[in-house]
Parts: structure tokens; C-alpha cells; sequence
């Protein structure tokens, strides 16, 4: 039996952190990983800005397959997710945020704004999602196809299923 594949997450939230709101995405996002066959630790929650960029450089210091963030995607002037993301990955993959942006824009018009990334860091997979519950169901709804590939992928398999 293969090993389980391991995932972080981080979720970008200023009130969350605070705890004056109830972070929804976290939970959803470990459960889909979960259910997709990833060993998941609870979600870490920080608040946005450079907190986020810390948050993702102690995740991906244990080399998981998968790092998913949520939230901190947006124009607000403290949506800074891309900009924390960014220094981390050496690809960029930005084909899976346009089919994100692409599915989302189906249901709610505004979701061609979210500037989040999606990439490589070494050996793991690592996207932006919105940091709404139904902005991670889309995302994820578009990952379901594609993240076993991408981390056969980035582990040195070459099938091209």
C-alpha cells in the first residue's frame, strides 16, 4: 500500500485569528484532503500579512505533498496571500487559477478577482483559495481531478494520465 501522502493548511484570517469568527475553511479543506487520501494536521490560522508568509515557511519545512491556504486572496488592503506565497514557489501553475477563477465566475461573478497562486515549492504542491466556504468548494471541486496527477508528478512519476 502506497504511504499516505501528507498536506498543511493555513488560513489567512485577521477575526479568525482573533477568534471574534469561526474559521469554516480549515475544517472543509482537511476534510477534502482526508477524504482524497492525505494525512492532514489542523488547519493553522494567522492572522493576514506577513504572517501568512511565516506560516507557510514553517509548513513547508516538513515537505508536505500539499500546502493549501485560504483566504487573504482579494483587493482588501490587507489581502497579501499571493504576495506571502509567492517567494516560496519555484513554478508557477497558473493554469489551475484560471480554471478556478473560470469555475467560480459560473456561480458568483466577483470570483475573477481572487489573485490567488497555485505552484510548486520543491516537492509540494501549493495553492491559494479564497477564504470563503464556497470559494474553497469551487477551488477544490477543480483540484479533485488533478491533485493526485500533480503530486505523482512532483514525486518523479512520469504517467500522464
Amino acid at each position: 500500500m502506497t504511504p499516505l501522502r501528507t498536506a498543511a493548511v493555513v488560513i489567512a484570517s485577521t477575526r479568525a485569528a482573533a477568534g471574534t469568527y469561526e474559521d469554516e475553511c480549515g475544517p472543509e479543506i482537511a476534510r477534502w484532503l482526508y477524504d482524497h487520501g492525505y494525512a492532514v494536521a489542523d488547519a493553522v490560522v494567522v492572522p493576514d500579512g506577513d504572517a501568512v508568509g511565516a506560516a507557510i515557511g514553517a509548513a513547508l519545512e516538513s515537505r508536505p505533498a500539499v500546502l493549501v491556504t485560504s483566504g487573504g486572496t482579494g483587493l482588501s488592503p490587507d489581502d497579501a496571500t499571493p504576495e506571502q506565497t509567492a517567494p516560496y514557489l519555484t513554478r508557477s501553475l497558473p493554469g489551475i487559477m484560471e480554471a478556478m477563477r473560470r469555475a467560480g465566475a459560473d456561480a458568483v461573478p466577483t470570483a475573477v478577482l481572487s489573485r490567488g497562486l497555485a505552484g510548486t515549492a520543491g516537492p509540494t504542491f501549493v495553492v491559494n483559495l479564497p477564504g470563503s466556504p464556497g470559494g474553497v468548494r469551487d477551488g477544490l471541486a477543480v483540484l479533485a481531478p488533478l491533485i493526485d496527477h500533480i503530486c505523482s508528478q512532483l514525486e518523479g512519476h512520469h504517467d500522464h494520465g
